[in-house]
C-alpha cells in the first residue's frame, strides 16, 4: 500500500504535469496565429507580386503588417527583384532609343562607357550642355559638344539634351523627374551604383548644376559647376555631397566670376560652421575667361572620390521654387510642399531631432534598419519634447519608397508623422 506521503507526491506530479501540458497548448495556440499570419504574409506577398507587380500593393490589408528584420530583407529583395524585372519590360525602347518622355518633354541623351565595372556598379556623370535662350540648331550643336568634352576613368558619361531651348534650359520643373529617370534606367541597364551618380555642366549647364544640386542631393554624391551662374540657389541642401565650383577669373558676363568668389566664401563658412558637412573645392582660374580650355576636367576625378551616403546623420533641407515631397530620410505632403520651407533633422542612436522647421506643420520620417535598431522604441524630439514611438517595418513602406526612386539604398520599411511648427531664429 501508497503511504500517505507517497500519494501526496504522486499527485503533486500529475498536477505539475497537467498544468505544464495545459500552458504548453495555450501557449502554442497563442503563438500560432502570429506565426501563421507573418509567414503568409511574404506569401501573400509572393502571389501578388507574380499576378500585379507593385501595383496598388499598399491597399492590400496584408501589406502593412508589422515584419521582422528578417522577413523585412525577405520582402525588400522580392520586392526589387520584381520592380527591377518589370522595369527591364517596361523601359527597355526608351534606354534603347535614348529618349525619355515625360508629359509634354522629351529628352533625348547619348552615353560612353568608361573603364572596368566595379563590383559594387558603376558611376554615372550625368553632364549639362551650355547654350540656352538661343536656337535648337545652336543648342545641338553645344549638346553634341558636351558628348565628347569630359573623359571620367570609369563609369556611365551621359549627356542629355535639354528638352527645350529656353535660358533656364536645366532648371525647369520637369527636369528633376527626368533625370531621375535617367538614374532609374542607368542602374537597371547599365548596373549603375546609385550611391555613385555625379551631375556636371558647363555655362547654362552650370546654371543648372547650382539649382539642381542642392535640390536633388539626396541622389547624387557629388557635383561640379562649370561657368555658370546661381540665380536664386540656396547652397544649404549641399550638406551631404561634395560641391566643386570651376569659373574663369575673366568671366565677368552676368558677374560670374564675382559670384563665384562670393560662394566659395559661403561654401567656407558653411563647412567652418558645420564640420562634417559642405565638403567643397572652389578654383578660379585666374587666365581663363568663360571657355576655361578644359582646364575645369579636373573636377571630375575630384567628384569621382565621393560615395551618396544615403542614410546621413545629419539633413538640411531648404525647398525651392521647384518642390519635392522626399529628400534623404525626410519627406512631406502635399500641403506642405512649400517654396522656401526649410527643415534641419539629426539622428543618433535610436533617436531623432528635429533642430528647425519653418513652413512646415507636418512631416513624415522614413526608417530603416540601417539607421537604427527598429525592435526598440524611437524617440522623436522637437521643440524640447520628446515623444517616445515604436515604429512597424512594413511591405506597405517598402514599396512605396522603392516605387518612389527605383533606388534600393533609398528603400525605408518604417515611417511616423511628426506635427511641427515654426521654431524661432536660433
Amino acid at each position: 500500500m501508497l503511504n500517505t506521503q507517497q500519494v501526496s507526491r504522486n499527485w503533486q506530479f500529475m498536477r505539475n504535469l497537467i498544468y505544464s501540458v495545459i500552458f504548453s497548448s495555450v501557449f502554442l495556440l497563442a503563438i500560432e496565429p502570429v506565426c501563421c499570419s507573418q509567414a503568409n504574409v511574404l506569401d501573400q506577398l509572393e502571389k501578388y507580386l507574380k499576378a500585379n507587380g507593385l501595383k496598388n500593393i499598399a491597399e492590400q490589408d496584408w501589406s502593412t503588417k508589422a515584419l521582422t528584420k528578417e522577413q523585412c530583407e525577405n520582402a525588400k529583395r522580392m520586392l526589387v527583384d520584381t520592380h527591377f524585372a518589370n522595369l527591364r519590360k517596361e523601359r527597355q525602347k526608351e534606354w534603347t532609343d535614348k529618349v525619355i518622355e515625360i508629359g509634354d518633354h522629351s529628352m533625348k541623351f547619348e552615353y560612353k562607357v568608361f573603364g572596368e565595372k566595379p563590383k559594387n556598379g558603376r558611376s554615372l556623370f550625368i553632364s549639362m550642355h551650355g547654350g540656352g535662350g538661343t536656337s535648337a540648331r545652336v543648342n545641338d550643336r553645344q549638346w553634341k559638344n558636351q558628348i565628347g568634352l569630359y573623359r571620367p576613368e570609369e563609369g556611365v558619361y551621359l549627356a542629355p539634351r535639354a528638352p527645350t531651348d529656353k535660358w533656364n534650359l536645366w532648371h525647369q520643373s520637369h527636369i528633376d523627374p527626368m533625370f531621375t529617370r535617367i538614374i532609374e534606367n542607368a542602374i537597371v541597364f547599365q548596373d549603375v551604383n546609385p550611391n555613385r551618380v555625379f551631375i556636371m555642366g558647363y555655362s547654362a549647364g552650370g546654371d543648372g548644376v547650382y539649382q539642381l544640386a542642392p535640390r536633388m542631393a539626396d541622389q547624387l554624391a557629388a557635383a561640379a559647376m562649370m561657368a555658370g551662374h546661381p540665380n536664386n540657389a540656396n547652397p544649404l541642401g549641399l550638406r551631404n555631397i561634395g560641391f566643386t565650383l570651376h569659373m574663369g577669373g575673366k568671366d565677368a558676363a552676368f558677374k560670374r566670376n564675382k559670384i563665384a568668389e562670393k560662394w566659395k566664401t559661403r561654401l567656407k563658412k558653411l563647412q567652418d560652421d558645420d564640420p562634417d558637412g559642405y565638403r567643397h573645392k572652389v578654383v578660379i582660374h585666374e587666365k581663363h575667361g568663360h571657355w576655361m580650355n578644359r582646364d575645369d576636367a579636373v573636377a571630375v576625378p575630384w567628384m569621382a572620390e565621393f560615395t551618396r551616403n544615403p542614410i546621413p546623420t545629419k539633413v538640411v533641407w531648404v525647398q525651392s521654387g521647384v518642390t519635392h515631397d522626399r529628400f534623404y530620410w525626410l519627406a512631406v505632403d502635399k500641403e506642405n510642399k512649400k517654396s522656401g520651407s526649410l527643415i534641419v533633422a539629426s539622428r543618433t542612436e535610436n533617436r531623432i531631432v528635429i533642430e528647425r522647421s519653418e513652413g512646415v506643420e507636418s512631416l513624415t520620417i522614413l526608417i530603416n534598419d540601417e539607421m537604427l535598431d527598429m525592435d526598440q522604441q524611437v524617440t522623436l524630439s522637437f521643440n524640447g519634447v520628446d515623444t517616445a514611438a515604436q515604429v512597424d517595418r512594413t511591405i506597405s513602406t517598402l514599396a512605396q519608397t522603392l516605387t518612389d526612386r527605383s533606388d534600393p539604398a533609398s528603400m525605408y520599411s518604417g515611417a511616423v508623422k511628426l506635427k511641427t511648427q515654426t521654431l524661432p531664429e536660433p
